[in-house]
């Protein structure tokens, strides 16, 4: 078995994997805050789910959360979300659970979990086994409070300097909107859970769901949703061209709008196509994937890092066999 945590900017996520890649256990709470309050929910967790797997030990422990990960030392910085400035996970965690523990960034690892996912039922959906030959490339869209990704190529993850590889949100695309970066104009400002708030402020008991406002009449929401759909347009059309990926699989909180944003991300996707015929000859409206919100991604691919490696693999195929049934 191996345990897997994900340390997020909201919520942590334990999740224990069997032998044979499927999902055992999974125990989750609000994430703690500062170092000693990851630290202590983080372990509590761990604990409650190896105990609800039977108290198996662990050879080691894969983690994740935001920031700069330097996978080598374990030392993660600038998670300001979670009001760490610097923290030795690794060193931290093994002094708690007494086990080995691995370090990997949150969206890397939540890529990992996705392309273990789709590889392993690529045998049940033919039209995606191509995209897990020998050359494979599949980029990860995460769409939650901000916009990052990953490209996972051959079973492994790309970090390029620094780790920053994939940080496509804070690339300009134009506007007038401030970016917590610190630039203006940035792909995060247009598509992100902070965009689509600054886009569409609403009542504290207002509906959540843009589309739905939208479908009620609420011009604003619908202006917003749109905004939205195009923004991840233009980050899938940039995935695409960037790094070649066959598959870009999408997650994050933001994947709970659920199927209006996948045909409103289609829909901006045709209209780019029927103004460019090089843009349809990407075929991007059948290139992406929306992963339901509730799949515990990152804690997947953090249970799948190997403990002694310098870069992650990916999960095997054939993995995961108890998640191959998510549409």
């Amino acid at each position: 078995m191996k345990l897997g945590l994900d340390i997020g900017g909201t919520k942590t996520a334990a999740a224990v994997l069997g032998d044979d890649g499927s999902l055992v256990v999974l125990r989750t709470a609000p994430s703690g805050y500062g170092a000693e309050g990851i630290l202590r929910v983080a372990s509590a967790l761990a604990r409650d789910a190896v105990a609800g797997a039977g108290g198996q030990r662990m050879d080691f422990v894969g983690a994740c959360m935001p920031g700069l990960v330097d996978r080598e030392s374990g030392v993660v910085r600038h998670a300001v979300n979670l009001g760490v400035d610097s923290i030795n996970l690794a060193a931290e965690l093994e002094s708690e659970l007494g086990m080995p523990v691995v370090v990997e960034n949150d969206v890397k690892a939540a890529a990992l979990g996705a392309h273990g996912i789709v590889s392993a039922r690529a045998g049940e959906h033919p039209a995606a086994g191509s995209s897990h030959g020998p050359e494979s490339t599949l980029a990860y869209l995460n769409l939650g409070t901000g916009m990052a990704a990953a490209v996972v190529l051959n079973g492994e993850v790309l970090r390029g300097a620094d780790g920053m590889q994939g940080e496509i949100g804070h690339f300009p695309v134009g506007g007038k909107a401030l970016c917590p970066c610190g630039q203006v104009g940035c792909l995060e400002t247009l598509a992100s859970g902070s965009a689509l708030s600054r886009m569409w402020p609403r009542p504290k008991d207002a509906e959540k769901d843009p589309f739905a406002a939208a479908l009620s009449g609420d011009e604003t929401a619908r202006r917003a949703a749109s905004e939205l759909c195009r923004g991840v347009a233009l980050a899938i059309q940039l995935l695409a061209l960037s790094t070649g990926a066959e598959r870009i699989l999408i997650g994050g909180g933001m994947a709970a709008l659920g199927a209006p944003l996948t045909e409103g991300i289609r829909s901006h996707l045709r209209r780019r196509a029927r103004g460019s015929r090089f843009v349809e000859s990407l075929g991007l409206p059948e290139r992406f994937e929306l992963f339901p919100s509730d799949i515990p991604l990152a804690a997947l691919g953090a249970a799948a890092l190997p403990p002694h490696s310098r870069a992650p693999t990916a999960v095997p195929a054939g993995r995961l066999s108890a998640l191959t049934a998510i549409p």
